[in-house]
């Protein structure tokens, strides 16, 4: 009698990765990055303070995520348990970051803060070399300098001459919002890759957790008054709306169809497009010192991510 031969366990889904499928994604990752940079402006029109905006920022962006993720898994069927984990722990750190990075702007100033908030442009490739064996450009890691030079000119940090409070805090404060916000990004990216279906599960799933850190974070450093005026309610949905749904899912979609560099190099364009924003809503003028290190970061943006000019083949006579 043969014996009945085992059915196989189907091999995780993974992204496919051609060439055609890069524009595409970049455009996403620069439209959720677009979204990301008018959190700054929503911010400070809401005029509330820190931990609250980090709190409600997450809990009303939950109103229109969790009937997304209903009807997702109505289609798609549940993600896996493994990857809710991932997407827990992700949530866990992103409400970290942002509390962190909001304790840095009172520490050490915005322009600092934001300089310091991207070293995930180093800290995210390097998660993805150490844990899943991703190879770093050379051509990233000669432009990172370059990026990092144009984001401190364009924070404005050079010509601000302001006396932080407290720098070494600050400081700390600003890296330790970099790696969260870079380990935030890691984990979704595994989370997309192992199940490219589900999109706005894993999103979801890290907003309900970020809701909770955030919430705890706040009550333990910048408290969490939710006695809010009517007339921030509507920036704080716009913050919930624009900042977060539409900003991590763009980036979800777009993330694992890229190289972890290439993404990480994408979100630098995010301050470079809040100055823009700040302009036209704000009406707050950049420097022209800002004005050169936004052209030095899209300019290494772009240096980084360009494709290697390829000889064309030589026909034997």
């Amino acid at each position: 009698m043969k014996a009945v031969p085992k059915p196989r366990t189907p091999a995780p889904e993974r992204v496919p990765e051609t060439p055609g499928t890069q524009p595409k994604a970049a455009a996403l990752i620069v439209g959720g990055a677009a979204c990301l940079s008018m959190s700054a402006v929503f911010v400070k029109l809401a005029d509330v303070n820190a931990g609250t905006a980090a709190f409600l920022r997450c809990a009303v962006a939950l109103l229109a995520l969790v009937p997304m993720l209903v009807y997702e898994t109505r289609r798609r069927g549940a993600m896996p348990a493994a990857l809710h984990r991932n997407a827990i722990l992700a949530g866990v750190f992103l409400g970290a970051d942002y509390v962190m990075w909001t304790l840095s702007i009172l520490d050490i100033g915005a322009a600092v803060s934001t300089v310091l908030i991207n070293v995930q442009v180093i800290v995210f490739p390097l998660l993805a070399r150490v844990w899943d064996g991703t190879r770093v450009t050379r051509r990233f890691l000669l432009a990172c300098p370059l990026m990092l030079m144009g984001i401190t000119l364009a924070g404005g940090v050079t010509g601000s001459g302001e006396q932080a409070a407290h720098p070494v805090r600050g400081a700390l404060l600003g890296v330790g919002a970099g790696t969260a916000y870079a380990v935030y990004l890691y984990l979704i990216r595994r989370c997309g890759r192992s199940s490219p279906r589900h999109v706005v599960t894993p999103v979801c799933v890290s907003t309900a957790a970020a809701t909770v850190s955030s919430g705890v974070i706040s009550l333990l450093t910048t408290g969490l008054p939710l006695a809010v005026p009517a007339a921030s309610w509507g920036w704080i949905v716009a913050l919930a709306l624009l900042g977060q749904v539409a900003a991590w899912l763009l980036i979800s979609k777009g993330g694992p169809l890229l190289p972890p560099n290439t993404a990480a190099a994408l979100l630098l364009l995010q301050p470079v497009m809040a100055i823009a924003f700040a302009l036209l809503i704000l009406r707050e003028t950049p420097t022209v010192t800002q004005l050169g290190g936004c052209a030095l970061v899209i300019a290494a943006v772009w240096t980084s991510n360009r494709a290697p000019r390829t000889k064309p083949a030589v026909r034997p006579a």
